[in-house]
């Protein structure tokens, strides 16, 4: 499958060539090059393109570029596949795709772009190129970046099949079809596997039609999940799942937040141990080996390793200097109107709000497994950059990194705690030492003190109101560190967590208020971000920015509704009329949720939110229980996400982003003291249980539009929800979160 040249095509266009001989071509400007696809066939298998394969048995392997970490792209991508071929489900299977431009996501990277407000660094597309092919996870782009190429590679298959079969048949192939594994002409009808073989060495008709038509389609149906099976009787294989022979396991300590080195160890305890293999150690971190995990985590634990510091260590008070220290510098990084003419002289309504540090609390620690023999590294890593990981276990001990092979494991929870990458330079850097197979598994304790954490935030909002309770103008200046460009120096440049930081000094990222231009119809908008640096590394979380910036608005926008005297749900619809189907989510969910006004003692609140091209609107019911935490009754959301795939899959995600961010909105905040952030276990985070759930109900609207983004939009309203039913049950207002503690009330 060659593709030999890549002709001029736009920044996301895309070819389908036929064929066994001729693949995928993904035609980026950045890159005249030609690719190889580099897929394996067992035998009695054909390769038909870049995504698909199918066995003269019949069953089809749907070649997926993104990692499965619970959002449902392992059946999501291969339902687009299936519907397409007009193939049996039953027969359908899914491959993780190996690192090639083929199955790059260039949509990921056009919006981090977009969001960053002008062009990437120059130079990043050569370095995230060959042989990383921009391959990444993230953003609510599965199905919007791939679905067009998947569409395009599933037609190209069908039609070959097609060729193949009206050859026996003597026919034109447009008069045939497929269905349920069949190729079909009227009363014909042979499966897929008996033409397959012919099929692939067929040359591709020109001007493949896309199907048409509602018979034998796949989409919109709730198909049962292809990873599913595996989950349930235990055979999916986590990266902490791999055994190799000779294999040894790792546990690493690493320093607090901050400047921090190595100092000392008690290496002699550890010896005494049973079954330590050696000691590992760098300026940064140490690390004990032994033949099973747990002795090397009791060995790691007698090393009693301290560490010293430059420049003394991050605690609470100085993150919250140094969001206010921000404040006095920002930068404009939206602007609609004129603010300040519209503020000049009149009177303004004003409010602060304040968030927290959250942690990512993925069910699976950070682990890998990690093999270098013959010249070669083999890396099996649960990660949302494959390309990065491997450039990255490459530059930590200076090999080769076209011969880093990288396995793609499934993910057990990431909500973007995979984008980094630390854990494959670790990995790689004891390999080398142990010249054998070894796994690091970071203890539970580890991985959430060395989180790369969602950013903590301030924001100052103002608003002039005008007679009828509309908005003349908004103003949000937010205090956060420039995450995005923080993350990209650690995961593009290589730096440590802590010089990576420091690096972002001062820097203004738009991604980093993403979501902060209210959805509202508003003449006058500015948005200042205010770049901090907090002394804590802070990463992508689920919803990036936006969890933010829906806090600060729909909050700010009930505090407007009530000073002019206006209930809440009433209030947004008047100022939605540019907004449909936003307006649409929020009417249906106050209907469906039963709205009486919102009213003192009501304990009902509501907010809304556009991203990744979907809607979301939610109904929380809640109030402060006897025991003085946040008890979530209801919640209640209505979405449109334009096309839906399947539509269990959607709701599972919508449900999970509404208990994440419920969770995160009512659990035990983060604290950093002396460099040490906390809690340490799960259950420090009292996280909700069973009982503790509300009751959730999901309506999905029926919509025209092309598919959004599901796995993070139901996440950024759910907190100003809730904050807005407690004010609805309390009349106190909660402008901090967690919504925990005095403090958190106005």
């Amino acid at each position: 499958m060659v593709a030999d040249r890549i002709p001029p095509l736009s920044r996301r266009g895309l070819l389908v060539g036929g064929g066994a001989g001729v693949g995928l071509l993904v035609g980026w400007a950045a890159w005249p090059r030609s690719f190889r696809a580099n897929l394996n066939a067992v035998p009695g298998e054909k390769l038909f393109n870049a995504f698909i394969k199918i066995g003269v048995d019949g069953h089809v392997t749907v070649v997926v570029p993104q990692v499965e970490m619970g959002q449902g792209v392992y059946t999501t991508l291969p339902q687009i596949v299936a519907d397409e071929l007009g193939a049996d489900w039953r027969t359908v299977g899914v491959e993780a795709a190996p690192r090639n431009p083929l199955y790059a996501n260039t949509l990921f990277v056009e919006e981090w772009e977009n969001e960053a407000g002008r062009r990437l660094p120059d130079g990043l597309l050569e370095r995230w190129s060959l042989p990383d092919g921009l391959m990444v996870t993230g953003g609510s782009t599965s199905v919007r970046g791939f679905e067009d190429r998947l569409r395009e590679a599933g037609a190209a298959a069908r039609a070959l099949l097609c060729v193949a079969a009206a050859a026996r048949w003597d026919a034109d192939w447009r008069a045939c079809d497929t269905a349920s594994g069949f190729v079909t002409r009227g009363n014909d009808r042979v499966r897929f596997g008996e033409v397959a073989a012919a099929a692939a060495a067929s040359t591709l008709p020109r001007d493949i039609a896309r199907r048409s038509g509602s018979e034998n389609r796949l989409v919109g149906k709730s198909l049962p999940r292809l990873d599913a099976p595996s989950k349930i009787d235990g055979s999916a294989q986590y990266a902490a799942d791999i055994r190799l022979p000779d294999m040894v396991y790792a546990s690493i300590a690493q320093g607090p937040l901050g400047d921090t080195r190595l100092k000392s160890i008690d290496r002699a305890a550890a010896d005494k141990i049973a079954g330590v293999v050696a000691v590992v150690q760098t300026d940064g971190w140490v690390a004990a080996v032994a033949t099973n995990w747990w002795t090397a985590n009791k060995a790691l634990m007698a090393l009693r390793p301290t560490f010293e510091t430059k420049g003394g260590l991050v605690d609470d008070r100085q993150i919250e200097k140094a969001l206010d220290a921000a404040f006095e510098n920002g930068v404009r990084v939206s602007s609609i109107g004129d603010v300040g003419a519209a503020f000049r002289g009149a009177q303004i309504v004003t409010a602060e709000y304040r968030i927290g540090l959250a942690p990512h609390a993925a069910i699976e620690p950070m682990s890998a497994t990690a093999i270098i023999d013959h010249g070669e590294m083999q890396l099996w890593i649960g990660t949302q950059v494959p390309g990065l990981a491997a450039k990255a276990a490459a530059r930590a001990i200076g090999f080769d990194e076209a011969k880093v092979i990288v396995h793609p494991m499934l993910i057990g929870g990431s909500f973007g705690r995979r984008y980094e990458i630390e854990i494959a330079a670790q990995v790689a850097i004891l390999a080398r030492k142990m010249k054998r197979p070894v796994q690091l598994t970071w203890s539970r304790a580890e991985d959430m003190r060395q989180d790369r954490f969602r950013p903590a935030a301030a924001a100052r909002m103002a608003a002039r109101t005008v007679p009828g309770g509309r908005i003349d103008a908004w103003s949000a200046k937010v205090a956060t560190p420039a995450t995005t460009s923080e993350l990209q120096a650690r995961t593009l440049d290589g730096l440590g967590a802590h010089v990576a930081m420091i690096a972002q000094y001062g820097r203004s990222v738009p991604a980093s208020v993403a979501g902060a231009v209210p959805p509202y119809a508003i003449p006058n908008v500015a948005i200042d971000h205010h770049p901090a640096t907090i002394g804590v590394p802070t990463g992508d979380w689920r919803g990036r920015a936006h969890g933010l910036s829906a806090f600060f608005t729909e909050c700010f926008i009930d505090e407007l509704a009530a000073s002019q005297g206006i209930e809440p749900f009433s209030y947004r619809m008047g100022l939605l009329g540019d907004n449909p189907r936003l307006a649409l989510c929020l009417s249906k969910a106050a209907t469906l949720g039963g709205w009486n006004g919102g009213g003192p003692g009501t304990a009902q609140g509501l907010a809304c939110h556009s991203m990744a091209g979907s809607h979301v609107a939610v109904m929380a019911e809640a109030r402060i229980g006897d025991n003085g935490r946040v008890s979530v009754e209801r919640l209640v959301a209505v979405v449109d996400c334009g096309q839906v795939i399947n539509p269990d899959i959607v709701r599972q995600q919508i449900a999970g982003g509404l208990i994440f961010g419920m969770s995160a909105a009512t659990g035990a905040p983060v604290h950093v003291g002396r460099g040490l952030a906390g809690p340490e276990r799960l259950g420090g985070l009292r996280l909700p249980k069973l009982a503790d759930a509300p009751h959730i109900t999901i309506e999905l609207l029926v919509s025209p539009h092309p598919a959004g983004g599901v796995g993070e939009i139901s996440v950024p309203p759910v907190a100003p929800a809730i904050a807005n039913a407690l004010f609805a049950a309390s009349g106190k207002r909660y402008r901090t979160l967690p919504l925990l503690g005095p403090e958190s009330a106005a």
